[in-house]
C-alpha cells in the first residue's frame, strides 16, 4: 500500500530517542563527562516501566528522574534503559522504555528534548489565532529550550 505522506514527526521522534540512546550508551561506558546531568521525566503508565510499586504508587502518571551524582547499572538496549537509583538511601532498579520519555534535559549545556505523546498530538488543534497550541514543560532552572518536535508538524 502506497503511503499518503512522509512521516516526518514519527522520524524525528525515533531520531531522538536514538540520540537519547547514544547519549546513555556513552554514560554507560565512560560515566558523565564535566558538569553534564540529565533529567529526564517519563510517563510511568507506559508498557515496559517497570518500578517499585511504593513508586508507581506515589508517582502515578509521570517522574521525572536525575542522573548525576550516583547512579548504578546503566544499561541501554533499543527499546529503552534500565538504571539504578538511590531514593531516600534506598536503591532503587528501574525500567524505562524510550517510548515512555516525554523530555530529556541536560541543563549544563542548556540541551534539551520534549516529546509529543499520541494522544496530544490528536488534541493538537490550532487556536482561534491560528497559531500552534504548544505548551513548552517547565524546565529546570538555568536550563535552556526546550525543543518540541510539534514545532514543526502540520
Amino acid at each position: 500500500m502506497a503511503r499518503s505522506e512522509i512521516d516526518y514527526g514519527g522520524m524525528m521522534h525515533r531520531a531522538m530517542q536514538g540520540l537519547i540512546a547514544g547519549v546513555l550508551r556513552d554514560v554507560a561506558s565512560q560515566g558523565l563527562p564535566g558538569e553534564h546531568h540529565f533529567f529526564i521525566t517519563f510517563d510511568t503508565r507506559d508498557e515496559g516501566v517497570e518500578m517499585a510499586d511504593w513508586l508507581h504508587e506515589r508517582y502515578p502518571e509521570e517522574m521525572t528522574i536525575v542522573i548525576q551524582h550516583w547512579f548504578d547499572n546503566l544499561t541501554v538496549d533499543d527499546q529503552g534503559f534500565t538504571i539504578t537509583l538511590n531514593f531516600g538511601n534506598s536503591p532503587e532498579p528501574l525500567r524505562i522504555p524510550f517510548d515512555s520519555l516525554r523530555t530529556f534535559v541536560d541543563p549544563s549545556v542548556e540541551f534539551g528534548l520534549r516529546f509529543e505523546t499520541q494522544e496530544h498530538d490528536e488534541d493538537d488543534e490550532e487556536d482561534d489565532d491560528g497559531s500552534d497550541a504548544v505548551e513548552e514543560p517547565e524546565a529546570p532552572k538555568g536550563s535552556g529550550e526546550v525543543v518540541s518536535l510539534d514545532k514543526w508538524r502540520k
